[in-house]
C-alpha cells in the first residue's frame, strides 16, 4: 500500500510486544479496519431499526450566491457537528492507543476538518462545477502550497495521518462495490498487476543496480515504485535489512512522484480522452500511492474510482506480501547468508499483508449479502439510506487524505537524496506510465469501460 506522508507512524507502527493478539489494536492498519467497518455496520443497524445514518452526515446543496450557501449550511449544520464528532471520537481511540497526544490531535483534527468543510462547500459551488474545479485537486493544491510555506505546528502535524484516512476510506468503499463485481475484475487485476509490477521492480532494480548502488537500496527502490509505495518500501525494507537512510529516501521519492502522477496522468487521461473506466485502471496501474491514486482517480467520477481501487487495491496493494516473501528469501540466499535474525517464510507473507484489504472485502461482502437477500424495493432503501451516506462519510476521508497529502509533502527533500535514485526511479516511472496505458487502454480498455 501507499501512501504519502512521511513524518507518522508506519503502518507497521506499534507498541511493545505484550501477546499475539496485541497488533489488533497496536497497529493503525487494524484500526483502518476496525473504524471502517463499524461505519457501516453502524449504517446496516440504524437502517435495520427503521431508520438511516444520512441524520448524521451532511449533504450540501449546489449554491451560487450568499443566499443560497447560507441555507445549505443550515440545513445541514447539525448534521456537520454530528459527524465531527463521530469520526473525532474514532479517530482519537485509534491514535491515542498508538500513542499520539490526544491534546494535540484533536485540535489538529478540528482544523483538518473545518479546512475540508470548506474544500466541500467550495466544490458544491455553481461556478467551481462549471469549470472542473474538482475538490480533489482543490484539497491537493492548497496542501502543498501551505505545507511547503508555512511551517506546520506539531499540534497539527499529529493529525495529518494519510493512511489513516485513505485506508478508512477505501474500506467505505468496499461496502459500495459489490463483491460480484470484484470477483469479476479480479482475474484481469492480478494478470495487469502482475506484469506491472515484475516489469517495474526489474527496470528500476537493473537501472539502480547500474547506477552503483546495492542491491537492498535497489530492491527496495524497485519494490516501492512496482508495488504500493511507501508500505512496500518499510515492509521491504524490513524484510531484507535495507539501511534506514535508503528506506527514506525511497519513501521521499515515492512521495514527490506519487504528486506529480496526480497532475501528470490526469493531463493524459483528458489529453487522451481516455473513458472513465480505462482512466482508472490507468491510475491505478501507474500511481505509486492509494491516496494519490484517489485523488486522481475522483476527478473522473465514479467509474474511475471503482476501476482504479479494483487494479490497485485487489491487484498491485496484495503483491506485498509475495515481494516481501520473494525478496526476503533471496536476501537471506544469495546476498547475506545470515545464520541468525528473520528468515524467509509464510509468515513474511501474513505478517506484510495489508489488513485493510481484509477490511474491504469483509465490507463488500455484507453489503452483496445483504441486498441479495432483501426485496427489490428494499434494495431501493439500502442504497439510500445506508450505501449513499456511507459514500458521503468516504467523501470525508479522501478529503482528509488530500489535504494530508499536500501537508506533509515537502520538495526541498528531492534535493537531499543525490540523483542515482531519482534517475533509476524515474525510468521505472516512465516504463510504467507506458505499460499502464497499454494494459489499461490498448488491451484491456474495453474490459474496464464495460465494469
Amino acid at each position: 500500500m501507499s501512501s504519502i506522508p512521511v513524518n507518522q507512524a508506519s503502518p507497521g507502527a506499534q507498541l511493545p510486544k505484550q501477546s499475539k493478539w496485541a497488533g489488533l489494536i497496536a497497529k493503525e492498519d487494524w484500526w483502518t479496519v476496525w473504524i471502517g467497518f463499524f461505519i457501516v455496520v453502524l449504517a446496516v443497524i440504524f437502517w435495520s431499526a427503521g431508520g438511516t445514518i444520512k441524520s448524521i452526515t451532511p449533504s450540501f446543496a449546489a449554491w451560487s450566491d450568499g443566499a443560497s450557501l447560507g441555507k445549505t449550511l443550515a440545513d445541514n449544520a447539525l448534521r456537520t457537528v454530528y459527524l465531527f464528532v463521530l469520526l473525532l471520537a474514532l479517530f482519537t481511540l485509534a491514535t491515542s492507543i498508538l500513542k499520539v497526544k490526544a491534546s494535540q490531535f484533536i485540535p489538529g483534527f478540528l482544523l483538518l476538518f473545518v479546512i475540508s468543510l470548506l474544500i466541500n462547500l467550495f466544490s458544491s459551488w455553481k461556478f467551481a462545477s462549471k469549470y472542473g474545479i474538482e475538490a480533489p485537486l482543490v484539497a491537493l493544491a492548497l496542501g502543498l502550497i501551505v505545507g511547503n510555506l508555512i511551517k506546520i505546528p506539531a499540534w497539527f502535524d499529529s493529525s495529518l495521518r494519510t493512511e489513516l484516512y485513505v485506508k478508512v476510506g477505501i474500506i467505505l468503499l468496499g461496502a459500495t462495490l459489490p463483491f460480484t463485481l470484484i470477483a469479476k475484475a479480479g482475474p484481469v487485476a492480478f494478470l495487469q498487476a502482475s506484469v506491472i509490477a515484475i516489469i517495474t521492480f526489474l527496470v528500476i532494480f537493473w537501472a539502480a543496480k547500474a547506477f552503483g548502488l546495492d542491491n537492498r537500496f535497489a530492491a527496495t527502490l524497485g519494490t516501492g515504485g512496482s508495488v504500493c509505495g511507501v508500505s512496500a518500501a518499510i515492509a521491504i525494507g524490513g524484510s531484507i535489512k535495507t539501511k534506514k537512510e535508503h528506506v527514506s529516501v525511497t519513501i521521499s521519492l515515492v512521495v514527490i512522484y506519487a504528486v506529480v502522477f496526480i497532475f501528470l496522468l490526469s493531463f493524459l487521461i483528458k489529453a487522451l480522452g481516455v473513458e472513465a473506466g480505462p482512466a482508472g485502471a490507468w491510475i491505478g496501474t501507474s500511481e505509486f500511492a492509494d491516496a494519490a491514486g484517489i485523488t486522481a482517480a475522483s476527478s473522473f467520477g465514479d467509474d474511475a474510482i471503482t476501476s482504479f481501487t479494483l487494479m490497485k487495491v485487489i491487484g498491485r496493494d496484495m503483491f506485498i506480501g509475495v515481494w516481501s516473501f520473494v525478496l526476503a528469501f533471496i536476501s537471506v540466499t544469495f546476498w547475506e547468508k545470515r545464520k541468525e535474525g528473520p528468515k524467509a517464510g509464510a509468515k513474511q507473507i501474513v505478517s506484510r499483508f495489508p489488513k485493510f484489504v481484509l477490511g474491504f472485502f469483509a465490507a463488500s461482502i455484507l453489503l452483496t449479502i445483504l441486498i441479495a437477500n432483501v426485496s427489490a424495493d428494499a434494495q431501493t432503501v439500502i442504497n439510500n439510506d445506508v450505501i449513499a451516506p456511507v459514500k458521503t462519510i468516504r467523501t470525508w476521508a479522501f478529503t482528509f487524505t488530500f489535504l494530508t497529502i499536500g501537508l506533509t509533502t515537502r520538495f526541498r527533500q528531492l534535493t537531499s537524496v543525490g540523483w542515482k535514485p531519482v534517475v533509476a526511479f524515474g525510468i521505472g516511472a516512465v516504463v510504467n506510465v507506458i505499460l499502464g496505458y497499454l494494459l489499461s487502454v490498448v488491451f484491456f480498455g474495453d474490459f474496464w469501460s464495460g465494469l
